[in-house]
C-alpha cells in the first residue's frame, strides 16, 4: 500500500474517531459515564479529569454516582459538574454524589438532532478533504513521473 494512501487511512480513522468521542458527550435521557468525561476538576492546584479523582459509576437508568477518594472533593466536584453547565444537578449526601439524568424535553431533542447533525457534517467535510489531499498527491506523482498511471491506478 502506497505510504499516501496509509497516512489517508490513519488520518480518516482519527476523523471517525473524533466524531464517536464527539457523540459519547451527548447526552441521550440515559445515564453514561461518558457524559462526566469532559469534567476537570481543581486537585491540590492541578485541573485533572474527573475520573482521576473519583469513581464514576452508572447507578441505574437514569443515575450516575460519584465517589470521590478524598473526602473534601466532594464540593470541589459538586461545583465543577455544575459550573460545567450541562444540564445536570448533582446532590450530595456528604461522602458521594448522585447526579440525576433529567429526562430529555422535545426542545432539547431537537438541538441535539442539529448538534449531531453538525457533527456527522463536519466529519464528513474532513474526511472529504483528506481524500481530495491525498488524490491531489498521487497525481501531482503522476505528473511528476514518480509513479506510473498503473500504480495509480492500484493505489
Amino acid at each position: 500500500m502506497h505510504p499516501l494512501i496509509k497516512d489517508a487511512k490513519s488520518r480518516m480513522d482519527k476523523s471517525i474517531e473524533a466524531l464517536r468521542n464527539e457523540l459519547s458527550k451527548v447526552r441521550s435521557g440515559k445515564a453514561t459515564t461518558a457524559l462526566l468525561d469532559s469534567i476537570r476538576v481543581e486537585y491540590y492546584g492541578n485541573h485533572v479529569p474527573l475520573n482521576q479523582v473519583s469513581n464514576v459509576s452508572v447507578l441505574d437508568v437514569h443515575t450516575l454516582s460519584i465517589t470521590p477518594w478524598e473526602k473534601p472533593m466532594v464540593p470541589v466536584i459538586e461545583k465543577a459538574i455544575l459550573e460545567a453547565n450541562i444540564g445536570l444537578n448533582p446532590i450530595s449526601d456528604g461522602t458521594n454524589l448522585k447526579v440525576p439524568i433529567p429526562p430529555l424535553n422535545e426542545e432539547r431533542r431537537k438541538e441535539l438532532v442539529k448538534l449531531i447533525k453538525k457533527f456527522g457534517e463536519d466529519a464528513k467535510v474532513a474526511i472529504r478533504n483528506i481524500r481530495r489531499d491525498t488524490n491531489d498527491h498521487l497525481k501531482k506523482e503522476e505528473k511528476d513521473k514518480k509513479m506510473s498511471e498503473d500504480q495509480l491506478k492500484d493505489a
